[in-house]
């Protein structure tokens, strides 16, 4: 996807099933303190993904991103503005039951 120059503003809201949470958790830990600190203090956009890295136009957890990030811009109910010919003809069904939402269920705090 055509994501550098859209700073975040497609990332949100975030619902993360039990399984990526327990896979953020992990990944987040993993990360050095300086880097942790880096991510966690940027400014944002309202209701931009938490992870959202602003400072370099990308996702700070992508190897650990939830099935929907994954899945977006290639399904007709998450198609992307800039590259709608992306988008299949589908709709995206999550495989879990949402535990909530980032930014808004689950905080830095909870990492």
């Amino acid at each position: 996807m055509p994501c550098k120059g859209c700073r975040g503003l497609c990332c949100g809201p975030v619902p993360v099933t039990e399984t990526e949470l327990r896979s953020i958790k992990k990944y987040v830990k993993s990360m050095s303190s300086i880097r942790r600190s880096q991510l966690q203090n940027q400014e944002r956009f309202y209701g931009t993904c938490i992870f959202y890295e602003q400072d370099h136009d990308r996702c700070g957890i992508h190897s650990a991103r939830p099935s929907i990030c994954r899945a977006f811009g290639l399904y007709q109910n998450l198609v992307c503005f800039r590259k709608p010919e992306a988008a299949g003809m589908e709709n995206f069904h999550a495989k879990e039951r949402s535990a909530g939402i980032l930014s808004v269920d689950y905080t830095w705090r909870d990492f």
